[in-house]
């Protein structure tokens, strides 16, 4: 257990730091990549009779790589020529900015408390038809903000602007965030690492989304070794840098 521990301290403070890995935009033909669009196509399967205007990626705890496959969704999503907006919804341990070299001097958080438009937090990629929204500057009181009016009245803006909108949301067990966002959203999937998520802790984060009701389209389980998954997936899924 202390080097699992060990492991996610050291995954979180890179990812922190300098962003999660965009396999999908710096290898594109990569297996780890064809993986990713097969997550994409499964996504979009799983929602036949309505289509998906907003998705949350989340887990159940820190560090399990719930910013690493959102963002690289978020990629494989752009490349297929559908407008994609992607949000940090983390206000308390943003990443995106750094993924994607963006400033954050603005962002999600300063739309929330009313310093700045709606045209001032959406900035643009690398990566065509992929836009982003920064966390903007850390808030002391996130959720509150997360669900408040301002709040819903921006996803549906977002909803109407962009083709499809991804939330990277904190852990549920961490902090209530992402059921706050999750009940306003079409559809949720929780990230799960094999062999570090603890069992306990993806039954309480499922119990709490069902709570307030997520559509909770299903669970992707990532740091997968052939090892452990035979002629699945066929080798390593995830990233030094995930979180």
């Amino acid at each position: 257990m202390p080097l699992f521990k060990k492991k996610t301290t050291k995954l979180d403070n890179y990812s922190l730091k300098h962003g999660v890995g965009l396999v999908t935009y710096d290898d594109p033909t990569s297996t780890v990549s064809e993986q990713f669009n097969t997550i994409r196509t499964n996504i979009q399967f799983s929602s036949v009779d309505k289509k998906l205007n907003s998705i949350l990626f989340t887990s159940s705890a820190p560090s399990e790589g719930k910013s690493t496959v959102s963002n690289n969704v978020a990629v494989t999503w752009a490349k297929q020529g559908e407008r994609v907006i992607l949000v940090d919804a983390d206000l308390r341990r943003p990443t995106i900015h750094k993924t994607f070299n963006v400033s954050n001097r603005v962002g999600l958080s300063s739309y929330l408390l009313g310093n700045a438009s709606f045209e001032d937090i959406i900035q643009p990629t690398m990566v065509k038809d992929l836009f982003v929204i920064t966390s903007g500057p850390i808030p002391p009181n996130p959720s509150e903000l997360l669900g408040s009016m301002r709040t819903k009245d921006l996803i549906t803006r977002l909803e109407d602007k962009f083709g499809l909108l991804i939330m990277d949301a904190p852990p549920v067990n961490t902090v209530t965030d992402a059921q706050v966002l999750s009940a306003q959203i079409d559809g949720v999937i929780m990230v799960v690492p094999q062999g570090i998520a603890e069992k306990a802790g993806v039954a309480h984060a499922k119990q709490l989304l069902d709570t307030v009701h997520a559509n909770i389209l299903g669970v992707i389980m990532n740091r997968v070794t052939k090892q452990k998954s035979q002629g699945y997936y066929g080798g390593y899924y995830g990233a030094e840098e995930e979180k």
